[in-house]
């Protein structure tokens, strides 16, 4: 289908983060690339250079792809089509109640694509799908002339086109060598090994590695509540676990639980397709049920700062979004942890940079100070640069109560005692 003069047409179906990230880094690459969206706002706004989310960099990078003429968006998925050369489909593929992956959208593309890609058309699942989901795809898609490659994201909210752009490893499951030569080919500008192997195999790569970091979090929030609540200071102690190499220093931080759009959901599926083959998913059960016990004991820690009930009580909370540098929102533990406080009757006002958003029952401010007017508590819950400089003379003088909860590990101590705060905070006993 391609000859060496002509670019390979890749089109992406989903401009979501994952999608819209592939979409600009492969036009940035040389390729000529295709967005489809079927989301009136997100194409107008993709349209006009606008990511329709936040993501550092990506901005940039749709714009400059479009000016070069090497990327467009359509909400035309048949049109789109008919002439690509690889179709990389990125659309949600949310839990079910059961834990196990929605694959309907997953279904009602390759149903769309089953009548309209050409001969020697590959077709790349990038979304997070369940172990399997390539030979599923290869039923529903009915074409034997067509060829199904598993090429999952490793991407991370906050650093898409950086993980993008300098990625740890590029995977590709393939049946067909050729198509999955075919795939890798696609990643030929950047610098970074290239695993070709079965579909199966690199479904369960994706899946196994963010669930073997989230059970790592699990066991290093395990470590900090061990330390909170006995004595002791679990950065040091996580610090010395991680100058073994054969444990390493990365994700050992601790914080307030884990959450976002992946580790959470790939938990879940991955544990559904475990009890599903008849293994065993005891140890995935139990860091779902430790990260929901963690969200719960800082709700804890906040009841006891105010003397044993949120009822009536003001707590400002700094930071919605599961992580800094991010909007998203989604399985966020600070959403989580927001949500318990009004659920237990406290009066909650949330400042986030990136979201002006706050969960029902709670007041928005527009900033830090904002929040903690006449609250009894201020609670850290993000990471973002912003709060490790607040002014603490101010907060203090805002406040009615002096009583600081950081979560992240973000505020010094000998700081806040000068400006007449008491300080809680992660890990530290």
């Amino acid at each position: 289908m391609n000859n060496e003069n002509k670019p390979t047409k890749v089109v992406v179906v989903g401009c979501g983060y994952v999608g819209l990230t592939a979409a600009a880094c492969l036009a940035d690459l040389g390729h000529v690339v295709v967005g489809v969206e079927n989301n009136a706002d997100r194409l107008a706004s993709l349209r006009q250079g606008k990511a329709p989310f936040f993501e550092p960099d990506l901005d940039a990078l749709v714009a400059s792809g479009q000016t070069g003429n090497r990327l467009s968006f359509t909400e035309d998925l048949t049109a789109a089509v008919v002439d690509a050369d690889v179709v990389l489909i990125s659309v949600p593929t949310p839990s079910l109640g059961d834990g196990a992956a929605d694959l309907t959208i997953v279904e009602s593309v390759v149903s769309t694509l089953s009548k309209s890609l050409p001969s020697g058309a590959v077709v790349v699942l990038k979304s997070t799908v369940p172990i399997g989901t390539s030979t599923q795809v290869v039923g529903w898609l009915g074409r034997s002339d067509v060829e199904v490659v598993a090429n999952p994201e490793f991407l991370q909210a906050g650093q898409a086109v950086k993980a993008f752009q300098h990625p740890d490893r590029v995977v590709v499951g393939a049946s067909n060598k050729e198509a999955g030569h075919k795939v890798a080919a696609l990643y030929a500008g950047l610098n970074a090994p290239v695993i070709i192997t079965d579909q199966r195999s690199a479904e369960l790569i994706k899946y196994a590695s963010n669930t073997y970091l989230a059970l790592r979090l699990s066991f290093v929030n395990t470590v900090a509540t061990l330390c909170e609540q006995g004595g002791g200071d679990a950065t040091t102690v996580l610090a010395g676990m991680g100058l073994d190499h054969r444990i390493g220093s990365a994700f050992l931080q601790p914080g307030p639980g884990w959450g976002g759009s992946c580790f959470p959901k790939d938990t879940r599926a991955l544990a559904a397709v475990i009890r599903n083959a008849e293994a065993d998913d005891t140890m995935l059960e139990a860091a779902l049920a430790a990260n929901q016990k963690r969200l719960r004991q800082m709700v804890k820690v906040a009841t006891r700062a105010v003397g044993g009930s949120l009822h009536g009580k003001k707590i400002a909370v700094l930071g919605l979004t599961f992580k800094a540098g991010t909007d998203d929102l989604r399985d966020s533990p600070s959403l989580a942890i927001a949500k318990g406080l009004v659920a237990a009757g406290a009066k909650v006002t949330s400042y986030d940079p990136m979201v002006s958003v706050s969960p029902e029952g709670a007041r928005h401010a527009g900033s830090a100070l904002e929040a903690a007017k006449e609250a009894e508590v201020v609670m850290v819950l993000t990471e973002w640069p912003e709060f490790t400089e607040l002014d603490l003379s101010s907060l203090a003088e805002a406040m009615a109560g002096n009583q600081i909860i950081d979560t992240r590990g973000l505020l010094n101590k000998e700081s806040c005692q000068a400006a007449g705060l008491v300080l809680w905070q992660v890990g530290k006993g």
